[in-house]
């Protein structure tokens, strides 16, 4: 599914004898990329539907799939970008310069939505069956399927090495994933979000691992699998710009909690998901903080270490050092 929104906050009215032309003229445009999936276009539907208003900033939204995200973060084509935790080492190294200004997505307690899944009449009853099978994923190298490996490894034994290890691991088009699992090309697959909701309610599938849950339990805190980040240059020139779309990024989730029935309602007809499949999302499978706290960093360095020790990254830096001074904190 394609879609591309795009926010203008409404401006204000004439202050203390200031025609709106001028105020217009001093308002600033802030541009955000975000993923592209439904649950992420409920944190976002107030700001693209005039809910948070701003005096002093237009933001301009639009929802990307990941190969656009990756681009478009190097390209530097939007001032704010959702980016996995996973691809900030390599950018980095790469002399990119960015600023972390919050944590945008971080798993549940509940820790549901990356489960490890096989047909119904699978006769795998738990993941250590996966030894010599095929595993099917949508990214080998994404940071949701990293968080998997990490608990297969840590907690059920398993190499997870993509060449040589227990599993052969292969990756497919998320939208081919049900049908290669149910065909048998496949023995597990892990399901993107709103495919594992469909496979809890059908029945056609079959839990084998909760690795979300496995993570929380081993490692003490809850992994966090994107940042929003901008660019230090652009922030240095435009903070005051850059600290109200922090406050409106909050005030767009807030909104949606507060009015589910609403915002759930129209997602709901935009995606064609049914209303429970959010209120899932949002109480069992993710959180958005929309602020960067220290139990963020620590749960990200944590990640890194065991990405480091899958091979997944050679080396990475302190998160704390790419964190804007200006980041909400709470």
């Amino acid at each position: 599914m394609h879609r591309r929104s795009i926010l203008k906050l409404a401006a204000l009215p004439a202050l203390f004898g200031v025609g709106a032309p001028v105020l217009a003229q001093q308002r600033q445009s802030i541009s955000y990329a975000y993923l592209l999936d439904p649950a992420y276009d409920v944190v976002t539907w107030a700001m693209r539907n005039g809910k948070v208003p701003s005096s002093s900033i237009d933001v301009q939204a639009r929802a990307l799939a990941i190969p656009q995200l990756i681009q478009a973060t190097s390209a530097k084509q939007y001032d704010v970008i959702m980016a996995a935790v996973v691809s900030l080492p390599a950018a980095v190294q790469r002399g990119l310069s960015v600023s972390v200004l919050a944590a945008s997505l971080r798993a549940a307690p509940a820790g549901e939505g990356a489960g490890v899944w096989v047909p119904r009449d699978s006769p795998i009853k738990m993941p250590q069956e996966l030894k010599g099978k095929t595993l099917g994923s949508y990214g080998l190298r994404s940071t949701g399927y990293t968080q998997i490996r990490i608990a297969l490894t840590r907690k059920y034994g398993l190499n997870m090495a993509l060449e040589g290890g227990d599993v052969s691991q292969v990756e497919i088009q998320a939208p081919n994933l049900p049908g290669a699992l149910s065909s048998g090309k496949i023995d597990a697959a892990t399901l993107i979000h709103s495919q594992s909701y469909r496979a809890l309610k059908s029945g056609d599938f079959r839990l084998i691992a909760e690795t979300a849950r496995d993570n929380n339990e081993i490692f003490k805190t809850r992994f966090v699998s994107a940042v929003n980040i901008a660019y230090p240059e652009r922030l240095a020139r435009q903070p005051d710009a850059y600290v109200e779309f922090c406050r409106v990024f909050r005030e767009s989730l807030r909104y949606a909690m507060a009015n589910k029935a609403e915002v759930f309602g129209a997602v709901s007809r935009e995606s064609g998901l049914e209303p429970d499949f959010f209120e899932w999302w949002f109480s069992k499978n993710s959180e958005v903080p929309g602020y960067f706290s220290e139990a963020h960093a620590q749960a990200i360095t944590t990640f890194y270490e065991q990405a480091r020790d899958l091979g997944v990254l050679k080396s990475y830096p302190d998160i704390r050092t790419l964190v804007w001074d200006k980041a909400p904190r709470a």
